[in-house]
């Protein structure tokens, strides 16, 4: 069963995470999540009686974000991203870019990604506001963005 958490309209700074309040709680125990946090906790299942953190025994989850991004008033203008992280490391194949032309201009952002999760193992995910330049390392990326509309859902891919 997927599980849904809501994002309150916020500021976000440079390198933090995203806030969500639990929309549909997750009932089965492998999603632990406090709401008014940006972190969550996905536990890796045994399902085939593995005894060691083998690869016939990863737990996959989906993740989806999908959400409005904009640099408020006083940022600079230019690139802005969010992406997933796992372990505080950002997944560069799920950052999502929006490049408004305006402060206060939003751009819908969505990534997917499949997770999979070791048996035993319990990494922390979350949604962060990342560079949205990765190509020029001297951009100086605006200090925070605003979210709104934001969701975030996390399901289990091989029940």
């Amino acid at each position: 069963m997927a599980c849904e958490f809501i994002a309150p309209a916020q500021t976000v700074a440079l390198n933090a995470p995203i806030l969500f309040n639990d929309s549909i709680p997750c009932s089965q125990g492998r999603i632990y999540h406090d709401d008014g946090n940006g972190t969550f906790q996905l536990k890796g299942m045994n399902r085939k009686g593995c005894r060691c953190c083998c690869s016939e025994d990863l737990t996959e989850y989906q993740v989806t974000f999908n959400g409005n991004i904009a640099v408020p008033t006083g940022g600079t203008v230019g690139p802005i991203a969010v992406a997933l992280t796992i372990g505080g490391e950002p997944i560069e194949s799920s950052r999502a870019i929006s490049t408004p032309a305006a402060v206060d201009e939003y751009g819908n952002v969505t990534s997917t990604k499949i997770v999979k999760i070791p048996w035993k193992c319990c990494p922390s995910l979350s949604v962060e506001y990342v560079s949205g330049a990765v190509d020029d390392p001297a951009f100086v990326p605006t200090p925070a963005i605003s979210v709104v509309s934001g969701n975030l859902t996390i399901a289990p891919v091989n029940e």
